[in-house]
């Protein structure tokens, strides 16, 4: 008789989360069975206390952390009597990163998650990277984190998964081009002067996925993409060149990966986080998913179109990023994040996006990459950036 398989020891950061909340569905679909396959070892939440107290009671994780002190008290209650430990603070987000773990979601939006993932990251098992921020604010440190603890990093966002699933690994040299497919965002037809009139609830009305307010922002600018660019420059070592971008409308090709003999493989599914999370979660096996499946007839046809660099330019900004060799990505994310923060807030518009992040990177020093050799250089960059984003901002009202 064989013994039977411990199960899988899982942390989740940024549980509640669009991400974090269809990790913790997976789970909870998996163990639904007579022998649990998974042991959630610590969930993580901003401040959204209900829903990660809902999640706590439902996967009984041995830890649970809101990164808002104030929040504290509220998560506290709603635990009492559980035996589940309650932490609160970001000190506390990477302790629980820090916790013993076979596989962990790296689903901290911004910044905000690039120390938390580092701490998951220094164990040396397998880390699930939903925060591209991470690679896009520090990707050469994070890069050599990853190498010298042996992790295993597996991406999530859907193009890199994508790309992750039909990259030949063992033959770089045989591979011409990467390119990941956007849907256009919401305002793929709309005009400059509708765009300059939208409103954030427009912007964040995504056609074909359903995510939070920051990464939609991000995809109706198209910024979303550029980062992603950045991203895959860290994630498969190609060169900024062989990184491309196609507008597909219809969101079921998620990438392509071009050789050199002709050949263009192509990962394909239906608009769903749960089928790259899925990936991710059962690696190297693949796991059932309770996903709508692809039917190509009903679909009908597949629609492909260049993106606009004049009404979308924060992609050409974070190209031009990419290839500048040096920091600037970190800026370019630090503005980024104030200035989709500041339209949120309803302090700017739309249009005035693009242009603060683009006054921000005219206005600041980027550094030399080979000055730039530890955690606190890159955050200290990201702090200044996100100061004269602010005075920015500040001039436009």
């Amino acid at each position: 008789m064989m013994a039977a398989v411990p199960p899988r020891r899982v942390t989740v950061l940024g549980s509640t989360g669009s991400v974090g909340a269809n990790t913790v569905e997976l789970i909870a679909h998996k163990n639904a069975g007579s022998e649990p396959a998974y042991a959630v070892v610590a969930l993580t939440a901003h401040s959204n206390v209900r829903a990660l107290a809902a999640q706590a009671h439902r996967l009984r994780p041995e830890m649970v952390v809101v990164a808002d002190t104030n929040s504290y008290a509220a998560l506290k209650e709603e635990l009492t009597g559980t035996g589940i430990e309650v932490a609160a603070g970001p000190g506390a987000v990477e302790e629980a990163a820090r916790r013993t773990t076979d596989w962990t979601m790296a689903s901290i939006v911004g910044a905000a998650g690039l120390k938390p993932a580092l701490a998951a990251v220094a164990q040396g098992r397998t880390v699930a990277l939903a925060n591209k921020e991470c690679l896009v604010s520090a990707g050469a440190y994070f890069m050599k984190q990853v190498k010298a603890s042996g992790a295993r990093l597996l991406p999530v966002d859907s193009e890199h998964s994508a790309v992750f699933q039909v990259f030949d690994f063992a033959q770089r040299g045989a591979i011409e081009r990467v390119t990941l497919t956007a849907s256009g965002g919401p305002f793929r037809t709309w005009t400059m002067e509708q765009m300059a009139r939208a409103s954030a609830a427009q912007a964040c009305k995504h056609p074909n996925w359903s995510m939070g307010a920051k990464i939609s922002i991000d995809s109706a600018t198209l910024m979303n993409k550029g980062l992603e660019l950045i991203e895959a420059y860290h994630l498969f070592g190609t060169t900024p060149e062989q990184l491309d971008v196609v507008v597909h409308p219809q969101s079921i090709i998620h990438s392509l990966v071009s050789y050199v003999d002709g050949s263009v493989l192509a990962q394909l599914a239906s608009p769903d986080m749960r089928t790259p999370i899925a990936f991710a979660l059962g690696f190297p096996d693949r796991m059932s998913a309770p996903t709508h499946r692809l039917d190509l007839a009903a679909i009908g046809q597949l629609t492909f179109e260049a993106p606009d660099p004049v009404r979308f330019p924060c992609l050409a900004l974070a190209q031009a990023a990419l290839r500048s060799a040096g920091p600037a990505p970190t800026i370019l994310n630090a503005a980024n994040e104030v200035a989709v923060e500041a339209f949120l807030a309803g302090q700017i518009g739309f249009l005035d996006i693009g242009r603060t992040v683009e006054t921000v990177l005219a206005r600041s020093d980027s550094p030399a990459d080979s000055s730039m050799s530890s955690l606190d250089d890159f955050l200290s960059l990201d702090a200044e950036a996100r100061a004269v984003a602010r005075r920015v901002i500040g001039s436009l009202h």
